[in-house]
């Protein structure tokens, strides 16, 4: 029995953030039920270089365990039809600009009006109200908006953003809390409501250290490469085969580390005898520490530290960190089957619940697959489910 087991959600998104909100709650057990255009299906099914047997790798991570609805929108039997589907929801998810929704007759208004119990979550770039509302957003625009870019990178370096869409993932987990949450209060009180969030709110959510370091001293926070604001060492290192990180924040784990690298002239040093003295000398510090790891490879530093319980990893490439005893033990990678990509592996399922765990255990849909089950669902005749494909007013997998 998974958690969410029994919860009904439409899935009317696109791209990143919204689905990735959808297929976590998909990991637990709801039943999702992604709406797409017949033919072609949402842009994503056919976004970027990295596809298995003509399928989209993207498409395929962000909607697994989902099953799929193919139907035309732009018909009012369509609408209709979906409609009719929401009469039977928990959830409802969106994740188009606002304004879209709404002129399809599927925005909150009028959704709840069908289902008041229906908690309707929108995403977008910049929320549904505000002067920014109506432009469209990316994680790439958030991210610098939000000034997550500004503290990203090398000191003194070009603009990076981080290597990871944080703004799409961060709103799409977002979107899922509030949900939730929305989902506790309609327990108590019987009643759905709107769930309005943004790729511009998430990431600055994340940058609760900054944005307070602003608040306190005044001064915007600048890049630091990896290194914290707060602590020294607390960063990457380099050893002869690589880098290297440690986390030696305070007084006694910076005497560990000395003791591990073999260097307690460090620890003598009047410069670096105090956190506040080993943030300000930082780059003294992490000058006199690379003169010694550089001489050894990460393992042998790693071995070193662990033993003297100061934290340390090394900087893994994907297909270290993919195959990492730790990563297996914690059952974050899976195997599943694609009805058209066939054998493909997929990241778990990140919280582990001891009674009604989530799982990861089936693939993405084909466009369409579960279109003819869903229409049974509702009520749907034969004779009607026949006229409504031979009209494209839905799309079914395989294609009659």
């Amino acid at each position: 029995m998974k958690p969410l087991a029994g919860l009904r959600v439409i899935d009317f998104t696109q791209a990143m953030a919204a689905p990735y909100c959808t297929m976590n709650l998909a990991d637990l057990g709801a039943d999702v039920i992604k709406l797409e255009p017949p033919g072609e299906g949402e842009p994503t099914r056919h976004l970027g270089a990295v596809h298995k047997r003509g399928h989209s790798a993207t498409f395929m991570t962000m909607n697994r365990g989902k099953r799929d609805l193919a139907v035309d929108l732009k018909q009012p039997e369509g609408v209709a039809l979906v409609r009719r589907l929401v009469k039977t929801a928990d959830v409802f998810v969106q994740n188009y600009r606002p304004g879209v929704a709404e002129r399809l007759g599927l925005g909150y208004r009028a959704l709840s009006e069908v289902n008041p119990r229906l908690i309707y979550c929108a995403v977008s770039g910049f929320g549904g109200t505000g002067p920014y509302a109506s432009r469209g957003g990316y994680d790439l625009i958030a991210q610098g908006m939000s000034g997550v870019i500004s503290v990203t990178g090398d000191e003194d370096g070009p603009p990076a953003k981080s290597g990871v869409p944080l703004s799409d993932l961060a709103a799409g987990l977002f979107s899922a809390y509030g949900i939730l949450c929305a989902l506790e209060y309609r327990d108590r009180t019987g009643e759905g409501q709107l769930v309005d969030t943004s790729l511009l709110e998430a990431a600055m959510a994340l940058t609760v250290w900054e944005a307070t370091e602003y608040w306190v001293t005044g001064e915007a926070p600048k890049a630091l490469g990896s290194a914290h604001r707060l602590s020294a060492p607390y960063q990457a290192l380099r050893a002869a085969d690589g880098y290297f990180t440690v986390g030696a924040n305070n007084d006694r784990l910076f005497d560990g580390f000395c003791r591990a690298i073999g260097r307690a002239d460090l620890r003598a040093d009047s410069r670096f005898a105090s956190g506040a003295g080993r943030r300000k000398h930082r780059k003294a510090l992490i000058v006199e520490i690379e003169k010694t790891t550089v001489t050894e490879a990460r393992a042998f530093w790693l071995e070193r530290l662990d033993k003297e319980g100061v934290p340390a990893g090394p900087i893994n490439n994907y297909a270290e960190a993919l195959s990492d005893p730790q990563t297996l033990a914690r059952r974050m990678v899976v195997d599943l089957i694609h009805s058209g990509a066939g054998p493909i592996k997929a990241l778990g399922v990140p919280v582990k619940l001891s009674d009604t765990p989530g799982a990861v255990d089936r693939a993405a849909p084909i466009l369409g697959q579960d279109t003819e089950d869903i229409l049974v669902e509702l009520g749907y005749t034969e004779d009607e489910r026949k006229d409504l494909e031979a009209r494209g007013i839905v799309q079914s997998w395989p294609q009659r």
